[in-house]
This record gives C-alpha cells, sequence and structure tokens, in this order.
C-alpha cells in the first residue's frame, strides 16, 4: 500500500468499516484484507482508542488512559494471538490481514461500546442507579456483536473457511488472552 496521508486513511478505511459492519459476510471481509497491514490498522484503532478514552474521561485521566491502552493493547494481543493460533489451526494468513481486518470492526465496535456504556451509565445516575441495571445486558450485547465479526474476520483473514473448531479455537483464545490483557490494565490503571 502506498503512502496515503492520515485523513485520506482513516475516511478510507472509515468507508470500508461501514461496509464491513452493514454487510458483514467473509466475502466482504475478503475484500478489503489486503488494502493495508499492521500500519494502517494501528493508525486507525489509534483514532478509536483516543476516542473511546475521551468516552471515559468523566472518570478522571486514569479512565482516559486505561481507555486508549485498552483499547490498543487489547486490538494488539487480539491479532497476535488469532495470528499465531489460526496458523497453528492451519490457516494461511498474513499478520498484515489479521490486522487490517481486524481494524474494520474494531475501531468502530470499541467506540460504539464505550459511546452505550457512556449512556448507560448516565441513564443509571439519571435514574437513581435504575439505569445501572443494564450495563452487563450492554456488556453481552457487545461481546455477542463483536464475536459474530470476529467470526467472520478469522475465517477472512486466516484462510479457516470451514466455520467450525478451528475458527472457535482461535477466536476463543485470542479473545480470552486480549480479555486477560485488558483485565490486567484495568486492575494497574
Amino acid at each position: 500500500m502506498t503512502q496515503q496521508n492520515p485523513t485520506a486513511l482513516i475516511t478510507d478505511m472509515f468507508s470500508q468499516s461501514l461496509v464491513v459492519l452493514s454487510k458483514p459476510s467473509v466475502a466482504t471481509f475478503e475484500r478489503f484484507e489486503k488494502r493495508g497491514g499492521m500500519q494502517q490498522a494501528l493508525i486507525y484503532v489509534s483514532v478509536g482508542a483516543v476516542i473511546v478514552g475521551l468516552f471515559s474521561i468523566f472518570g478522571g485521566l486514569l479512565a482516559f488512559l486505561s481507555g486508549v491502552i485498552s483499547t490498543l493493547l487489547g486490538f494488539l494481543t487480539f491479532v497476535f494471538v488469532t495470528h499465531a493460533v489460526g496458523q497453528s489451526q492451519g490457516g494461511t494468513g498474513t499478520l498484515d490481514e489479521v490486522a487490517y481486518t481486524f481494524s474494520l470492526f474494531w475501531m468502530p465496535l470499541s467506540i460504539v461500546g464505550a459511546l452505550l456504556f457512556l449512556v448507560v451509565s448516565l441513564l443509571g445516575v439519571l435514574t437513581l442507579g435504575l439505569g445501572f441495571l443494564l450495563l452487563p445486558l450492554v456488556g453481552l450485547v457487545v461481546i455477542a456483536v463483536n464475536v459474530y465479526f470476529g467470526y467472520l474476520a478469522v475465517q477472512s483473514s486466516m484462510n479457516l473457511y470451514n466455520g467450525g473448531s478451528k475458527v472457535w479455537i482461535t477466536l476463543v483464545a485470542a479473545a480470552l488472552a486480549s480479555w486477560l490483557v485488558s483485565s490486567i490494565i484495568g486492575r494497574i490503571l
């Protein structure tokens, strides 16, 4: 991929994200997986991480930093573990394909998830705590949507098209590693 100015890159990737989110399929991910690599993915996810951090800023500077760092390190962990475990399962995708493919849904879904948590938290404050009862439900919805897109992206980026146990082994290993890293960061900050 040729060098592109960051604004054009983000605009282009956001357009691709809209296609991925509105027409989710392995074929849709395949359409975009070779359009960039790790560098473009990191730029794109970094923008999203800052936005996630801004949604967390009401919790203070540490909440902002936690949002940014968790989003970035969670993404990197997920990408590296997906690639490593996917290869052990017979996958043939490159690290660049995995990073770029996952960034197309990771960035927008991270922002939407952070926004939903902010709205539900504000609702919890306004309803004297009743809105906080929705937080676990929001968390489950965010996880379910990420699992769905991750399932499609693993098949595409690692060329594991059978949709069976190899995809699930890869996805679960990456999700657990990412969750562990995010939990550690949350405890530190």
